[in-house]
C-alpha cells in the first residue's frame, strides 16, 4: 500500500507542476497546421537565401546584357617632362642664296633651334567600341544566365515544398506522440489500479507478491516509455519552432482534418511530375545550360572584330594636333584560342551527356519514388480502414463493460483495461491516418504541387 502511495504522490506532482508550470514560466501559442506551414515558408532562412540567390542570378542576365552595347572609354594623362625635344636646322642647311657675285646669303643665316613639346603635357580622350562578331556568344551567354535564374527558381521550389513537408512531419508526430502519451498514462493508471487490487488480495491471503512485482515492472516500462515520448514531444517542438520561427516555448496543437482523401492514379502522378517535378526540371534546365555552353565554346573561334570611333584631345606636343577625332574599325584573333577551345568543347560534351544521363536517372528516380509512395498510400488506406474497426470494436466493448459494471459483474480494472485498449485504438488509428497524410503530402511533393 506505501508503494501504491508513493506512485500516486509523485505522479501527483509531476501533473501538478506540469499543468502550474507552464502558465507561470512559459508562453503558450495555439498553432494550426496550416499557421505553421505559412511561418515556415515566410520565416525560414533557407527559403530567403533561396531568394537572394534569384535576385544575384538576375542580377548576372543584366551584367550580360550590358556587354552588347557599345562600350565607352574614358582616358586622361598628364606628364612633366624635365628634357624637351629640340629640331635643330644648322647655318645653310637649306643651301645659299647668291644676291651677286660678291655677295651669297646662306639659308637659313644663322642655326635655329625649334622645341617640339613643353615642359606640361595633358592628354584627354573618349572611344566607343562596338562588338559585331561576339554579339551571338554574348546572346549565347545571356541565355545561359537566364537558365541559371530559372534553376534558382526551381531550388526556391523545392527547398518550400522539403520545409512544408517537415512541418507536416514534426506536426503529425506530435500529435501522435500525444495518443501515446494518453496511452501511456492510462496503462500506469490501469496498473496502479491492479496494484491496489493485489495490495487488498495480500491482506487476505488469497495471492503473493511476485504479482504486484510484476505489476510495478509494467508501471516502470511504461513511466519509461512516457519519459522517452516527453523528450522526443521536445525534440519535434524544437525543429518545429527552428522551421517557422515561432518563439514561443509551448506550441498548443489544433486538430488537423484526417478525412481521407480521394488520389488519383499513380500514371497521373507521374504525368504531373514530369511537368512540375523541381527535380525534373532542373535536370532539364541543366541540360539546357550544357547546350548553351557548347555553342558558346564554338563562337569562341570567331575573331573580336568591331567598329571603333572617338575624340583625343591633347596639348604639350607640337608635333601632333590638339584636336583628332577618329572612326575605324578593330580586328583580334587569338589563334591559341582555336587549339585551347578544342579541349573547351570536348569537356562541354561530356557535361552535356552527364546533364543527359543525370536527367533520365532523375526521372527513373522520381517514378520510382512515386510508386512506392503509391504503396504507402493504399497500404495506409487499408490500415485506416482495420484501425478504425478495431476502434468501433473497443467502443462496443466499453459499453458492454458499463453495462456489465452496472449489473454489478465485473469491476473497475475491467472498465480501465478497456479503456486503456480504446486509447491504444485511438492512437492506432491516429497514425494510420496521418500516415495517410504524410503519403499524399509526399506524392505532392513528387508532382511539384
Amino acid at each position: 500500500m506505501k508503494s501504491l502511495k508513493n506512485i500516486k504522490t509523485s505522479w501527483t506532482i509531476i501533473l501538478t507542476l506540469g499543468a502550474i508550470i507552464p502558465g507561470f514560466a512559459q508562453q503558450s501559442e495555439p498553432v494550426s497546421l496550416q499557421k505553421a506551414i505559412d511561418l515556415a515558408l515566410t520565416n525560414n532562412q533557407l527559403i530567403n537565401i533561396r531568394k537572394m540567390q534569384i535576385e544575384e542570378k538576375q542580377a548576372k542576365v543584366a551584367e550580360d546584357k550590358i556587354r552588347k552595347y557599345p562600350a565607352v572609354s574614358l582616358s586622361s594623362t598628364y606628364q612633366y617632362s624635365q628634357n624637351l625635344g629640340k629640331l635643330v636646322v644648322p647655318q645653310g642647311s637649306f643651301g645659299s642664296l647668291p644676291l651677286s657675285p660678291e655677295n651669297t646669303i646662306a639659308l637659313p643665316g644663322e642655326e635655329k633651334v625649334f622645341e617640339l613639346g613643353k615642359h606640361n603635357n595633358f592628354n584627354a580622350g573618349i572611344s566607343v567600341y562596338q562588338p559585331l562578331s561576339q554579339l551571338d556568344k554574348i546572346k549565347t551567354g545571356v541565355a545561359v544566365s537566364e537558365t541559371e535564374v530559372n534553376i534558382a527558381g526551381q531550388e526556391k521550389v523545392k527547398v518550400s515544398l522539403q520545409i512544408r513537408q517537415a512541418v507536416e512531419r514534426l506536426y503529425y508526430g506530435l500529435l501522435i506522440n500525444q495518443k501515446q502519451k494518453e496511452e501511456a498514462l492510462s496503462k500506469i493508471e490501469l496498473s496502479k489500479l491492479r496494484i491496489y487490487d493485489v495490495e487488498s488480495a495480500l491482506l487476505s491471503g488469497k495471492t503473493i507478491n511476485i504479482s504486484k512485482a510484476g505489476l510495478l515492472a509494467s508501471i516502470a516500462d511504461e513511466e519509461q516509455n512516457l519519459l522517452k515520448l516527453s523528450i522526443q514531444a521536445e525534440d519535434y517542438t524544437e525543429d518545429l519552432k527552428l522551421l517557422t520561427g515561432i518563439k514561443a516555448n509551448e506550441l498548443i496543437l489544433e486538430p488537423v482534418s484526417l478525412n481521407s482523401d480521394q488520389y488519383l492514379p499513380a500514371e497521373t502522378y507521374k504525368s504531373m511530375a514530369a511537368s512540375h517535378n523541381p527535380e525534373l526540371k532542373i535536370a532539364s534546365l541543366t541540360q539546357t545550360k550544357a547546350e548553351y555552353g557548347i555553342k558558346a565554346a564554338r563562337l569562341s573561334n570567331r575573331p573580336d572584330f568591331g567598329l571603333i570611333a572617338g575624340y583625343s584631345f591633347q596639348t604639350g606636343n607640337n608635333l601632333f594636333p590638339a584636336h583628332n577625332p577618329f572612326i575605324g574599325a578593330s580586328l583580334k584573333w587569338n589563334i591559341q584560342d582555336i587549339f585551347s577551345n578544342k579541349e573547351v568543347l570536348k569537356q562541354r560534351q561530356l557535361n552535356l551527356q552527364q546533364a543527359r544521363e543525370n536527367a533520365d536517372y532523375t526521372k527513373d528516380q522520381v517514378n520510382s519514388s512515386i510508386d512506392k509512395t503509391y504503396r504507402k498510400l493504399a497500404h495506409a488506406t487499408e490500415l485506416i480502414s482495420v484501425a478504425q474497426k478495431a476502434l468501433d470494436y473497443r467502443k462496443e466493448e466499453l459499453k458492454l463493460q458499463n453495462d456489465k459494471k452496472e449489473a454489478g459483474l465485473n469491476i473497475e480494472t475491467d472498465i480501465l483495461n478497456t479503456k486503456a485498449l480504446i486509447a491504444k485504438a485511438e492512437s492506432d488509428l491516429l497514425s494510420a491516418q496521418l500516415n495517410f497524410r504524410l503519403s499524399l503530402s509526399d506524392l505532392k511533393m513528387l508532382t511539384g504541387e
